[in-house]
């Protein structure tokens, strides 16, 4: 017969009150015979449930049997970053992995948990009630969660991935704001009065800030992606690329005067128009994006960043009539889903239609037919609700 008790660690404030006490979360532990051979193991377990259904499939079977192997919370999270960079994640993805791990372990140790096996959904909950992000940073932060404790599973250290039952966070997608003509022409503008490190204007800094401003406006391209562009990628007037998201290679024509601004721009390295190609990426782009804020500053442009360029891209293919699949391709984006998502209240086409809908709905309209029945503007009008639902 096997006996269920809590081992009680040595910070539990109930560890005087007996190993028969189960209203904690220390380690489970069994003690017993089967099958002839005597027991006294932890389980690796902090749930009473699971610990008990363990118990009663070993009694079924008359015997013992092995978990997975045990694993340390440490252990398993060097071995996922090792698994991350022989799939070559860019740098960028190796430290969001990085900062969780680190907080991951951080919680872990605070909570007297080592083994891995040991975070289980209740302790996961309280982990993510540790996280001070923005919704759409914490979802993307619970992917990680998902991704990390899919590979313990399938590397077999744990049974089941306790992450998969985390309900996301309500996430409300900000509405794409492009610039307008006028913002345009101000942060252009203001590439004149940028300073240098001795407040003089004009200067090969300042030229080089226009320069990406124009390439991000006229490619789409994403700011990490416009920072590390090699030289070679533009050639009679068009980029070739690929976007470091999806490696689809991407042919993008861009006007004369943009590329007149990027042949002129005089880079500290001979392969880059950016980029230095000794420092970090993240480094530069983090360096490019102070430089794009206090230039925003000058324009007196509000709520500006290097995305609204992208959008800005996008937006003005999509009201010229341009289809969204086409837009999509040449954005970069994994799926025409992601492209829809962000900018189909653009489409110019499902705009018409949305409006003709409405006009539809008049020619049938008492009101209408009262208000606008014996003027030329009502005929005019009328005629168009006739003809649109006609067609």
């Amino acid at each position: 017969m096997l006996t269920l008790y809590r081992r009680h660690l040595k910070k539990c404030a109930h560890r005087h009150q007996g190993r028969q006490y189960r209203r904690c979360r220390c380690p489970i532990w069994v003690q017993g015979t089967i099958g002839g051979e005597s027991v006294r193991e932890s389980l690796k377990l902090v749930n009473w449930e699971k610990a008990n259904s363990r118990v009663q499939e070993w009694e079924a079977m008359n015997r013992t049997v092995r978990g997975p192997e045990v694993t340390t919370v440490e252990k398993s999270t060097e071995a996922f970053l090792a698994d991350a960079e022989a799939r070559h994640l860019s740098e960028a993805t190796l430290s969001k992995y990085q900062r969780l791990f680190d907080q991951l372990e951080a919680f872990a140790k605070n909570s007297g948990v080592s083994e891995l096996r040991m975070l289980d959904l209740p302790l996961l909950r309280r982990f993510r009630s540790t996280w001070k992000d923005s919704p759409i940073s914490a979802l993307k932060k619970l992917e990680r969660l998902r991704a990390f404790f899919r590979f313990t599973q399938e590397a077999g250290w744990i049974e089941e991935n306790p992450a998969t039952r985390l309900k996301n966070p309500k996430v409300s997608q900000p509405p794409t704001l492009p610039f307008s003509a006028e913002e345009l022409v101000r942060i252009l503008k203001a590439c004149t009065k940028y300073p240098d490190g001795y407040g003089k204007t004009g200067q090969a800094n300042a030229q080089r800030l226009r320069a990406l401003v124009l390439l991000l406006r006229y490619s789409g391209l994403r700011i990490g992606d416009a920072v590390t562009l090699r030289r070679d990628r533009l050639q009679n007037g068009r980029l070739f690329l690929y976007t470091a998201k999806t490696d689809v290679p991407v042919y993008l024509p861009l006007p004369v005067f943009v590329t007149e601004a990027l042949e002129a721009v005089v880079g500290t390295h001979v392969d880059y128009f950016f980029w230095s190609g000794e420092s970090k990426v993240k480094s530069a782009i983090g360096d490019w994006q102070r430089s794009l804020r206090k230039l925003f500053a000058l324009a007196q442009v509000e709520g500006g960043h290097a995305h609204r360029f992208r959008d800005t891209f996008a937006v003005a293919l999509l009201l010229k009539g341009v289809p969204l699949e086409r837009v999509s391709v040449l954005l970069g984006h994994r799926s025409v889903k992601v492209t829809e998502r962000h900018y189909s209240p653009w489409v110019r086409a499902r705009q018409e239609q949305l409006e003709a809908d409405v006009r539809r709905t008049w020619s049938e309209d008492p009101l209408t037919l009262s208000e606008t029945n014996g003027t030329s503007e009502g005929r005019e009008e009328m005629e168009t609700a006739k003809l649109l639902t006609v067609h």
